[in-house]
């Protein structure tokens, strides 16, 4: 039996940083805890304060993994419901450039990319030169460690690999040079955001202040696209009440919601139980009751109540094309999005992508070409995003090649130009503030962490 250490670990998501963790340590062993979670790759942040901050924000599941090694070594674990929440769910990073691996697949090429980014954060790998490649970093290093092998490494953050290996320094450097000459430049490259993000995360932040009174969230205005999701359920109500052209009829499991047209040429889907992150709500035209779909539309389970409510109203009052139309041109994108540049969103193309970012970064309209060419595929055409970054959004909106142009107007208005409220949220107060609030919010002893097969 695996005796008991005077150690106690509580685990809960950082107070700033999107994916981050944090453990606060107490007890009389606490250093036995501080040097296994160290081992493992977490930062000190300040006494008894430890932070996970990784590149490829798998912080959730790796903290599940540090908390069942503390367990087994007769450590108390607590876990906080937001982290646990944070731990049981499942998302896939949008654009993968490997498609084909597997979650876990993913997860390891992330991991390597994790130990090279640590090597040199940590001075063990030390970069001679970098360069852009015309679609990612390279750069030439040597370890300091395992032999002292130089490496050329390829690409950024948790797609970073070594891509090959040389006997020397000279050599590699020298092989670096033939290739890259033009672009070459003197040590390492200029750090990522979300390298920066994740040093910001570690940095030192105060536990100590005082215990505040309990927080009562107050509602803050916001751009619509940061607000919150609401009562989803009681939205498809409200509409379906006061647009009687619509037929309702749910599923026998109970658990979807199908709202029909008279014309039968437009139904909406509602998935009840569906996880914030994934789809909840599915718009399909078609051109008659018994065709194959024009376009479809699909919206994830964590949309503002706002614009989806717009989405909903415009279906309603302003109808909706069935039919086939020219393929999309370069006059229908900027009529779509016309709200946006006119809103202060920075327009970007990137090969294949057209994108409009909002002026925090923190929303984006994304059109893809290369699907619009392949249109009767019904592919994702059009993404809309709100959150950290649009590799891993808190909400997004997908449509297809034929959705209609007023319609996405229509909703790129309402990102653009209306604001609305939420519940004020942990990350957004005073760091002191927030550090002295983490004993009020209520957390789980896990003999076990859970989790959630996909």
């Amino acid at each position: 039996m695996t005796a008991s250490i005077d150690a106690h670990v509580r685990l809960d998501t950082h107070p700033t940083h999107p994916s981050a963790v944090q453990a606060v340590l107490t007890g009389t062993q606490t250093r036995v805890a501080s040097m296994a979670l160290e081992a493992a790759g977490w930062s000190v942040a300040t006494t008894g304060v430890l932070v996970l901050a990784r590149i490829d924000h798998e912080e959730p599941y790796w903290a599940a993994d540090a908390a069942q090694n503390l367990i087994a070594e007769g450590i108390t674990v607590e876990i906080t419901p937001r982290l646990q929440e944070a731990i049981d769910e499942e998302w896939t990073w949008v654009n993968y450039p490997m498609p084909w691996l597997t979650r876990s697949e993913i997860r390891e090429v992330s991991s390597e990319a994790q130990k090279i980014h640590d090597d040199i954060r940590n001075g063990r790998l030390l970069i001679h030169a970098h360069a852009h490649d015309g679609h990612t970093t390279v750069a030439a290093g040597t370890y300091l460690h395992r032999g002292g092998k130089s490496v050329y490494l390829h690409g950024e953050d948790h797609l970073r690999q070594v891509a090959g290996t040389f006997d020397s320094p000279a050599s590699a450097l020298l092989a670096f040079e033939e290739t890259h000459a033009d672009g070459m430049r003197p040590g390492p490259a200029p750090l990522t955001d979300t390298e920066r993000a994740a040093i910001a995360a570690r940095s030192v932040f105060d536990v100590t202040a005082s215990k505040p009174d309990p927080a009562r969230p107050e509602p803050e205005t916001v751009p619509v696209y940061l607000a919150d999701a609401g009562d989803h359920d009681a939205l498809l109500d409200a509409f379906l009440d006061t647009h009687r052209e619509f037929e309702k009829w749910r599923t026998r499991s109970d658990d979807t919601t199908h709202a029909i047209h008279e014309s039968q040429t437009l139904r909406i889907e509602r998935v009840h139980e569906a996880p914030a992150h994934e789809t909840a709500w599915t718009v399909a035209a078609y051109e008659t009751p018994v065709s194959e779909r024009m376009w479809v539309l699909s919206v994830t389970g964590a949309t503002p109540a706002p614009v989806l409510q717009n989405l909903l109203l415009h279906l309603a009052d302003s109808g909706w094309d069935t039919a086939i139309g020219a393929p999309v041109n370069e006059k229908m994108v900027t009529t779509a999005t016309q709200p946006l540049p006119n809103a202060g969103w920075k327009h970007t193309v990137d090969g294949r992508w057209i994108r409009w970012t909002s002026p925090g970064g923190d929303a984006g309209v994304q059109f893809d070409a290369f699907a619009a060419q392949h249109a009767s595929q019904n592919l994702a055409t059009w993404t809309i995003w709100a959150g950290p970054n649009p590799d891993r959004p808190t909400w997004a909106i997908t449509a297809s090649p034929h959705t209609p142009i007023p319609l996405l107007a229509d909703l790129s208005a309402t990102l653009a130009q209306e604001t609305d409220t939420r519940q004020t949220q942990p990350g957004r107060e005073h760091k002191t503030r927030l550090a002295a609030s983490l004993s009020a919010v209520p957390a789980v002893t896990a003999s076990r962490p859970a989790s959630r097969s996909r």
